[in-house]
């Protein structure tokens, strides 16, 4: 990350990006519309007598070209597999493109609500898609992505949050004791579980990357790509209690196993790897806390109140994972 590239991205503007878009030649109409996203920089822009197009801005510094090229690469094949994900568009046969001191790439729009989580017969087909995607993810492995585990995603995170004095003094002690206890729960988890095949997987699939229009879905935003346990592509699509998703989870794993077998002792995983988002997005949201955009999407972060409510969040989560994991009848 060079300090231009980082000032650049900071300081992107509306001209910004319509400049960098008609370079590559696209015939902006001027409309155009932020989109949820904030580890990079989404927007939804008008083209003229055509449909829009949405453009991703990456932050500099996050992946390197290989990773990002890793993420593409993945997406056209899923996508060459009639998987309905959304891959960037090849442009003068690339998929990424320097223009300045930005690094983006550009895709078809696709609209679309998130999925109803007690509709079984869409969990069903969210299931059967994550293993279509799961057969492709297991063809090879990344060389320049990081996988979701204890240490990345647990030891780095406490560590981190810790170094750079984001506990409140009163919450230290608290904090440092649970995570402990947290980290200490992954691992009998993970050992419970023996040994998990790790693959190539979405990485951070959860309603809010699942497009439902009508009938049609569509898959968005593989930039969190990485290795891991295949149960991690299905445990955010879980809520509720434990009566409540045993027929989600049984609605999830039919689709599933229609394609490609599951391995039951990966649920002894579900609340471990609930466990590492959890601290691994409070990292994520002090590694990003010196950009001003999280500052407004996340007012609460950095006070006394969020990081009370963190360190019970936490507790609940040893607490869970101690108990036997969900149930589910392999038929």
């Amino acid at each position: 990350m060079t300090d231009a590239a980082a000032l650049a991205f900071a300081d992107l503007q509306p001209d910004d990006i319509l400049t960098t878009l008609g370079d590559m030649g696209f015939a902006c109409d001027g409309r155009f519309i932020a989109l949820n996203s904030y580890e990079n920089r989404v927007y939804q822009v008008g083209i003229e007598d055509s449909v829009p197009i949405v453009a991703k801005f990456y932050r500099p510094g996050r992946w390197t070209n290989e990773a990002i090229l890793e993420e593409h690469e993945f997406a056209l094949d899923l996508a060459a597999q009639e998987i309905p994900v959304i891959p960037p568009l090849e442009i003068d046969g690339r998929t990424l493109h320097q223009e300045g001191n930005h690094r983006l790439a550009v895709y078809a729009c696709h609209g679309g609500r998130s999925p109803d989580l007690d509709n079984y017969e869409l969990q069903t087909q969210l299931g059967r898609l994550v293993a279509r995607i799961h057969l492709e993810g297991e063809t090879r492995r990344f060389s320049h992505r990081p996988g979701i585990d204890i240490n990345t995603y647990g030891v780095e995170s406490r560590d981190f949050l810790v170094d750079q004095d984001f506990i409140p003094e009163d919450n230290l002690d608290a904090y440092c004791s649970v995570a402990e206890l947290v980290l200490d729960g992954v691992e009998a988890c993970y050992e419970r579980a023996g040994t998990v095949r790790e693959i190539r997987l979405h990485g951070d699939f959860h309603p809010g990357n699942v497009l439902v229009n009508r009938e049609q879905l569509h898959i968005v935003d593989l930039d969190d790509t990485r290795h891991g346990p295949p149960v991690q592509d299905l445990w955010m699509f879980l809520s509720g209690d434990r009566e409540e998703q045993t027929p989600q989870l049984a609605a999830l794993l039919e689709g599933y196993q229609s394609f490609r077998r599951f391995d039951a002792r990966e649920l002894h995983l579900v609340e471990a790897l609930r466990s590492l988002r959890i601290m691994h997005y409070a990292a994520w949201l002090a590694r990003r806390w010196d950009d001003p955009a999280f500052k407004i999407a996340f007012p609460w972060f950095d006070s006394r109140r969020y990081w009370d409510d963190h360190v019970l969040a936490l507790r609940e989560q040893v607490a869970l994972m101690q108990e036997a994991p969900l149930e589910w009848q392999d038929y």
